[in-house]
């Protein structure tokens, strides 16, 4: 499979893991904030499921590299701009580059614009771009010594 296979499979994985988050603040959000009126709580949701999946792209990508996701498909985000480090160069994230790239996986829609857009620039994604952040393979370090 290529890069960009995985990395829709990876956001799917990530769209079951994010909607089992969301089944476990709507279990505990019913109990505490609605009990009595128990459909009201769906109304909530509009706004918890953004934060929710912001939260959940942006730590991932920024202590780890990866999301749940992109672990299971052997993929990592890393940036295109190195910092340096004590150990030397360092390729990982910085908070604005993993909340920047997170802001179109909000809903379903500005990710396919996200991509189409990104097609057209050149780039697999037009905030993958505009972050200077990249998604390769992991262990692929030979793709980072020849920069």
């Amino acid at each position: 499979m290529d890069l960009f296979g995985k990395r829709v499979v990876a956001y799917i994985l990530d769209f079951f893991v994010v909607s089992a988050f969301m089944w476990i603040v709507s279990y505990f959000a019913y109990f505490f904030i609605n009990y009595f009126n128990m459909f009201q709580i769906y109304h909530y949701f509009v706004f918890v499921l953004p934060i929710l999946i912001l939260l959940y792209f942006t730590i991932l990508e920024k202590s780890i590299g990866a999301t749940i996701g992109k672990r299971l498909m052997f993929i990592e985000v890393k940036s295109a701009v190195p910092r340096r480090g004590r150990l030397g160069r360092d390729y990982s994230l910085t908070f604005s580059q993993a909340l920047i790239r997170s802001l179109s996986k909000i809903y379903w829609f500005p990710i396919i614009i996200d991509v189409i857009l990104g097609r057209i620039t050149g780039k697999t994604r037009l905030l993958d771009g505009i972050t200077r952040t990249t998604v390769v393979e992991e262990n692929s370090d030979a793709f980072y010594s020849r920069r």
